[in-house]
């Protein structure tokens, strides 16, 4: 099909992680009622509490939350992409902000680990650490599903264009950028970086954010949004919990790509 209606979840997840998965699992629903074909959650759905406790709340994957998405998936016959949640990486008290894509069979189709990591120091003092707590994935990780292909990033990796347009070069047309941007960065930042990265890409950017006062990091900037190929603002949340949805025209990106091709005058002789 060229068309399909793809859904944004913004969420308040805090540090109880049953009640966050609850949210989640009701927005999938509430999505699959507005029409969705693909769901999208924010980055640490399922927790965002204290760093330390991270590695507690890893998993495997396949794994409890993994199960529980692709019941979701499969009942509704459509698409979940998990924002990202902490998976057992094996290394010491480290874990993996990992994201995957469900089928509306319920099988996972691709599997993606935050590759670029918010180490921060100013002057002599570390603002953030989070290689402390969170290992680096190393893949670039593109997915064609029924629907159009997707490319998988998490929050801080929206910072590195180069990320995108390898993505792009793939086949990407849909890029997910599940985030818990901060309110500090995100007021400046946040819609002046995604809508590079769909201008540059000539993609569609669906980012699904947190919102609200953490009880261990300071406050999600929110404005989960969803962006199209010209890089228009298609749909946004409002400054609260909800499920946003839009319309994702590949015939429309086609013709973008087709009337300024800049992806086919990429040198790469020269850099």
């Amino acid at each position: 099909m060229s068309t399909f209606t793809i859904a944004a979840c913004q969420m308040d997840s805090q540090d109880d992680k049953e009640a966050n998965l609850t949210q989640a699992l009701d927005f999938i629903d509430e999505a699959a009622q507005k029409g969705a074909d693909v769901v999208s959650l924010p980055e640490m759905f399922s927790f965002m509490g204290e760093k330390e406790a991270y590695s507690t709340h890893a998993e495997p994957v396949p794994g409890k939350t993994t199960e529980a998405l692709a019941d979701k998936a499969a009942t509704h016959g459509l698409h979940v992409h998990s924002g990202s949640f902490f998976e057992e990486a094996g290394d010491g008290d480290r874990v993996y902000n990992t994201s995957v894509v469900i089928d509306p069979d319920g099988d996972i189709q691709a599997q993606y680990r935050k590759t670029h990591l918010f180490d921060v120091t100013i002057g002599d003092e570390v603002v953030t650490q989070e290689s402390e707590y969170v290992a680096p994935g190393d893949d670039v990780t593109v997915v064609e599903t029924d629907l159009a292909t997707f490319g998988l990033s998490v929050c801080y990796d929206l910072r590195f264009s180069e990320l995108y347009r390898s993505m792009a070069m793939q086949g990407a047309e849909v890029l997910f950028v599940p985030a818990a941007f901060t309110l500090f960065t995100g007021k400046d930042h946040w819609l002046p970086l995604l809508k590079a990265r769909a201008i540059e890409t000539q993609c569609y950017v669906v980012a699904a954010g947190q919102i609200g006062d953490k009880p261990s990091s300071v406050p999600s900037f929110g404005k989960s949004v969803i962006i199209d190929p010209w890089g228009n603002v298609i749909r946004m949340a409002s400054d609260r919990e909800e499920v946003v949805t839009a319309e994702v025209d590949l015939d429309y990106l086609a013709d973008v790509r087709q009337n300024i091709p800049c992806l086919e005058h990429k040198r790469d002789e020269i850099y």
